[in-house]
């Protein structure tokens, strides 16, 4: 299994006071859309959130987001090594994702095709 990229998940209290820090940081424009009651904004390697409460622990639970080759056999070589499939395989608007828990803990969204 190979790690293409990594995102990073950041909750901010006011995502148009933040974008404009994000979009310097990195050199890229904001791409914003909604999920489930939570406003999102993609900058670069990061992922802005926010919304109330209970929306966005959904979404802060996942630590990060894993992008695959191939997001069966990741999924396969990772529950061999011990994660725990917590959201089995979708199909999203981009591929498909699953969220897993590693052994130590952390929780991970991977998406691929």
């Amino acid at each position: 299994m190979a790690i293409e990229s990594v995102v990073v998940r950041q909750r901010v209290e006011d995502l148009d006071a933040a974008v404009p820090f994000y979009e310097k940081l990195t050199g890229s424009t904001a791409s914003r859309f909604a999920f489930a009651g939570v406003t999102l904004a993609s900058v670069g390697p990061f992922l802005l959130f926010s919304g109330p409460d209970e929306a966005v622990q959904r979404v802060a639970s996942v630590t990060a987001t894993l992008t695959v080759a191939c997001l069966d056999a990741a999924v396969e070589e990772a529950v061999a090594a011990g994660a725990e499939v917590v959201v089995a395989s979708s199909p999203t608007p981009h591929g498909h994702r699953a969220v897993l828990r590693h052994p130590y803990g952390g929780v991970f969204e991977y998406v691929g095709p």
